[in-house]
């Protein structure tokens, strides 16, 4: 997969990334409440991007009911399907959802009656004479400007927005429940999910992560902590806590510990394309659901088994907490999802061959071929392999973005974006 280009964002950490629906534009946000805008260039034949726009998307707050600081951090993007020459985007904090226009603007207008070169309104006694004002060419400028705003719908932190087919609702969710929110409405959005018990020490599983189906508007899906998914029908009832069908793995007795709960928990939910399957990733494994099997995935692929043996470190360090996500190629044919040591994984579904990636600025040369990596433990090691305990477990990739049609994939290492090109390694064809 060579290599097309590497950026080193702001010292704030990418939280998010984002491919729009045509793939011309990349978008991700930081921790910084930064969200920074990327454009393929001309032609498209190459799949280099530059930064189009850069803006302060969440500034942080103070909620002084509940004593609490608000992160800026960007936890989610989502793009809107483009109805116009303008593009539109919604982000959000753990609070509050906000919805961007971004356009373009090559001209200025001139020669206006009433106003001067700086804009002052002249003396109406000086005006003596009628003008047509004129468009004038400029140099190309983006602006971004902010449309709505969308507060006060969640006590608790948000974790997921999807955009519906319908293109005009979308949904949040948080630990507890799920809104639905007419993308023209800001004061009140309806409650579709709530898992709140009356008595809070009844809490057994928090929501991890909440999509739309791709082209049915009535249907989304929602994982838990405890490893389930529940896809919902709008059309059964107006509060979907009742789903219509759970998705859930038996758990194998012979590998219950103490950890199972914790690496059981989905951190992220994918629709494919075709609308057939879902992507769900957990702490160990990816796994592909047929809508029409609850009883179990239909493919289960293991990221990094090898760590199975260390979760009492992990969860020592904190790291058995981290939510990975997951994409899909546009053909739904390959999957890739994140791990440590900054590899990522790639599953070939008809081939059934798996290869592990490194995204390091050392193999980041224009057109660089990126060598497959191999974690190994124990046993005899080839040249090239790298020991389990050797691994940075402070490099991890969380988020990742495939392109919607062509094999360019974004990922999100710490504050570097790398974005690879081309065929899918050679060693999974």
């Amino acid at each position: 997969m060579p290599y097309s280009c590497c950026f080193s964002l702001p010292a704030d950490i990418i939280s998010t990334v984002e491919f729009n629906h045509t793939g011309e534009l990349l978008a991700t946000g930081d921790k910084g409440g930064r969200v920074v805008i990327f454009q393929r260039n001309e032609p498209c034949s190459q799949g280099e991007y530059n930064v189009y726009s850069t803006f302060q998307s969440h500034e942080p707050e103070f909620d002084y009911l509940k004593s609490l600081e608000i992160e800026e951090k960007i936890n989610k993007i989502k793009w809107l399907p483009q109805q116009n020459a303008a593009h539109s985007l919604l982000s959000t904090n753990d609070k509050t959802i906000k919805l961007w226009k971004i356009s373009e603007r090559d001209k200025r207008p001139e020669g206006y009656n009433l106003k001067d070169e700086e804009g002052k309104l002249k003396d109406l006694s000086t005006v003596t004479s009628l003008q047509v004002p004129v468009l004038k060419p400029m140099d190309l400028m983006v602006e971004v400007s902010p449309r709505r705003i969308f507060s006060n719908g969640h006590t608790y932190h948000v974790n997921s927005i999807s955009v519906n087919s319908d293109c005009e609702t979308y949904m949040s969710a948080d630990d507890l429940r799920i809104n639905l929110w007419h993308l023209a409405i800001t004061d009140r959005s309806f409650n579709i999910v709530d898992i709140k018990p009356a008595n809070m020490e009844d809490l057994t599983e928090v929501i991890t992560a909440a999509e739309f189906h791709p082209y049915h508007c009535n249907l989304f899906v929602y994982s838990s902590s405890k490893g389930s998914l529940r896809l919902c029908d709008m059309r059964a009832s107006a509060l979907c806590d009742k789903h219509c069908k759970l998705y859930e793995e038996p758990e194998d007795p012979s590998n219950r510990s103490f950890f199972s709960e914790i690496i059981s928990s989905v951190s992220d939910v994918k629709f494919s394309h075709s609308g057939r399957y879902m992507l769900t990733r957990d702490y160990l494994t990816v796994k592909v659901w047929d809508l029409n099997m609850e009883t179990k995935p239909i493919e289960t692929y293991q990221v990094h088994d090898y760590l199975r043996s260390k979760l009492c470190s992990l969860y020592e360090n904190d790291c058995i907490f981290d939510k990975f996500e997951c994409a899909w190629n546009g053909s739904d044919s390959v999957i890739m999802t994140g791990a440590y040591n900054n590899f990522f994984r790639m599953f070939d579904r008809n081939t059934k061959r798996d290869v592990t990636l490194e995204a390091s600025r050392e193999s980041s040369k224009p057109r660089a071929v990126l060598k497959p990596r191999r974690v190994c433990v124990g046993g005899k090691r080839r040249k090239d392999d790298i020991s389990v305990d050797s691994l940075d477990f402070t490099k991890k990739i969380l988020h990742t973005a495939w392109h919607p049609t062509e094999n360019i994939i974004a990922i999100a290492a710490t504050n570097n974006l790398y974005i690879f090109q081309d065929k899918v390694n050679s060693d999974m064809h």
